[in-house]
């Protein structure tokens, strides 16, 4: 195991007590605000002009406040690829979310004020079971009620850290109003996606057609004709067997552009075993792990095989992988599908393929992320509703 992967899972284990400890920080910091713009409201009140000047500064101190906890949460509590929605909200909402801050702050203070005291005292009962003050009973006693404390310790940061997500998302998030334009809106740019998508497809396949098989057709044309030309026996056989070549090298490509117009297999067998047989053909070692319960409807499993069918084809073509991993699996009602591939990295989510793949999976209420630093590795991400 590489240095860099040690860091990684030490910092997995330790973002969520981290996070609990930074909200406690941040939650004082909140109730000295609040505080101290009430005190400065309820002063600056009988003094019209005075009161439109603290009401500005509270409005931008409390959206820095905000959007400071938004960052915490992004990237100490939010599970990976995961965000809160980026919506403007009054100021009255932010004092009101900084005020209900208050409580998950003294829950964790609170919190890991227990584990120190659960650590003196098993300071204590370790000097205490040294110095031989203890029988071997009493020590395993202690032992166990001090793990069990722990668990429920470990537990109370946890609740800690979903309430202060849920509370983000409660008071953070946008009004029933404002969620149904920004729905529609959501509604009619993916509308625009699929139909600029099918475009962009018609056009790819158009190409592929008369760069790749009409040409390899002419080809073969021209070969039979000098075979038909041919007066010696080995030299027609020689052409003829050419030909057969070139019509199964043909056969080939036409059998990829139609699995790319829709993948008929997926009539047969479910994703998983659709995705195997192209893992078969690829170019690069796929490792496949497939884990649902429930088949998902066809369009979904159509959408992740393009999905999946795109990210082979760019680890083989243009990131020199030499190994390309697929798990998909259910997680919170939605299937989720990741492909990781260990090459150089680099792809960009805006290009053609990417963003088209984008918006057909916008189309069917999910999303697609893509994390691909220069040097690699590169991670595709799509989650989508079983049904």
């Amino acid at each position: 195991m590489t240095g860099e992967s040690r860091i990684d899972r030490w910092w997995t284990r330790l973002r969520l007590p981290l996070g609990v400890a930074a909200g406690s920080v941040t939650a004082a910091v909140e109730l000295a605000f609040l505080v101290v713009a009430a005190a400065a409201s309820a002063v600056s009140a009988p003094v019209p002009t005075a009161a439109r000047g603290v009401t500005r500064l509270t409005q931008r101190y409390a959206g820095w406040l905000v959007r400071r906890e938004r960052d915490r949460l992004h990237r100490l509590l939010l599970p990976e690829g995961e965000t809160l929605p980026v919506h403007l909200v009054a100021t009255r909402r932010q004092i009101g979310y900084l005020a209900a801050r208050l409580l998950p702050g003294v829950l964790g203070l609170l919190a890991y004020a227990m584990l120190g005291v659960g650590l003196v005292l098993a300071g204590i009962v370790l000097r205490a079971a040294v110095r031989g003050e203890l029988s071997p009973v009493d020590t395993l006693a202690q032992v166990a009620v001090g793990v069990a404390l722990l668990l429920l310790n470990v537990q109370a940061l946890a609740s800690v850290a979903a309430l202060d997500i849920r509370l983000a998302r409660r008071l953070l998030g946008p009004g029933s109003r404002a969620e149904l334009a920004r729905r529609v809106d959501e509604l009619t740019s993916s509308r625009a996606g699929v139909l600029a998508a099918v475009d962009a497809e018609r056009q790819r396949i158009e190409r592929d057609l008369h760069d790749g098989l009409q040409q390899r057709l002419v080809a073969l044309g021209m070969l039979l004709g000098r075979a038909r030309r041919a007066r010696d026996a080995d030299r027609t056989a020689a052409l003829l067997a050419q030909a057969h070549e070139d019509v199964q090298r043909a056969v080939e490509e036409l059998r990829e552009v139609a699995w790319r117009v829709y993948p008929s297999a997926l009539e047969g067998s479910d994703l998983g075993a659709v995705l195997t047989m192209v893992a078969r053909r690829s170019e690069v070692p796929v490792r496949i792990h497939c884990d649902l319960p429930i088949r998902p409807e066809r369009q979904i499993e159509t959408v992740l095989y393009f999905v999946a069918c795109e990210a082979l084809t760019n680890a083989a073509k243009h990131a020199a992988a030499t190994l390309v991993a697929v798990e998909i699996g259910v997680r919170e009602g939605r299937v989720r599908m990741r492909v990781h591939d260990d090459g150089v990295g680099g792809a960009d989510p805006t290009g053609r393929g990417l963003a088209g793949l984008a918006r057909r999976v916008a189309a069917l209420d999910g999303r697609l992320l893509v994390t691909s630093p220069v040097g690699g590795p590169t991670t595709v991400l799509a989650e989508l509703p079983c049904g």
